[in-house]
C-alpha cells in the first residue's frame, strides 16, 4: 500500500498486524488448513510484502490470504475475488478507527470458514464480471468487478461458470 499525503499517526494501525498474526495462528491450530507464507508483490509499484497464505486441507473450501503491508495495514484476499483493504485509505481525513477494522476482519473470516463465500463469472455484451458475495454473522454484502477476457477463461475452466458456494472449513480433530 503506498503512503498516502495525508497520513498521520500510522502506528494506530499496528493493531492490524498484531491481530492478523494471532488470527492466523489460532485458524491454523483449529482448522485442517496448510499455511505458506512467502514475500510477494501486490502491485506494480509496490514493495515486497509478507503474505500468510490458509489453504483448507479440502478443495472445496476457500483459502485465505493476509498481506501485511507498510502501512501498518493488511490486504485480506477470501477464495478467488474478495479482497479487502485494512484500513481502505488511512489518511487523518478518513479516521478509520482500528478497533473497527479489527472487528470486521474477524468477521469476514469467520463467515469465510463457515462457508459463507459465494462467487461466479457472468458474461455480458460488455464482458465478463465476476460477482461475490459474503455472508454470515454481522456480514451480508455483495460484489462485483470486470475481469479480463484471459480471466475470465480461466474462472471458467476452473467451474466458476456456475456459482461456487465454498465449503466450510474442515475442522482438526
Amino acid at each position: 500500500m503506498r503512503d498516502y499525503p495525508h497520513t498521520t499517526d500510522t502506528e494506530r494501525f499496528a493493531v492490524l498486524h498484531e491481530t492478523a498474526d494471532a488470527l492466523l495462528d489460532e485458524l491454523a491450530e483449529r482448522y485442517m488448513v496448510e499455511r505458506r507464507e512467502t514475500k510477494e508483490l501486490l502491485g506494480p509499484d509496490e514493495a515486497l510484502v509478507r503474505t500468510v497464505r490458509l489453504i483448507p486441507r479440502t478443495p472445496a473450501a476457500a483459502p485465505l490470504a493476509i498481506s501485511f503491508t507498510g502501512l501498518p495495514g493488511l490486504r485480506v484476499r477470501l477464495g478467488r475475488w474478495w479482497v479487502e483493504t485494512l484500513p481502505r485509505c488511512g489518511c487523518a481525513d478518513c479516521a478509520e478507527d482500528p478497533g473497527h477494522l479489527v472487528e470486521e476482519l474477524r468477521v469476514q473470516a469467520k463467515a469465510l470458514i463457515e462457508g459463507g463465500l459465494w462467487e461466479r463469472v457472468r458474461r455480458g455484451v460488455s464482458g465478463s464480471w465476476f460477482e461475490t458475495r459474503l455472508i454470515g454473522e454481522g456480514i451480508k454484502v455483495g460484489r462485483e468487478g470486470p475481469l479480463s477476457s484471459r480471466a475470465a477463461r480461466n474462472a471458467r475452466r476452473g467451474g466458476f461458470a456456475v456459482a461456487v458456494q465454498w465449503a466450510p472449513w474442515p475442522r482438526r480433530s
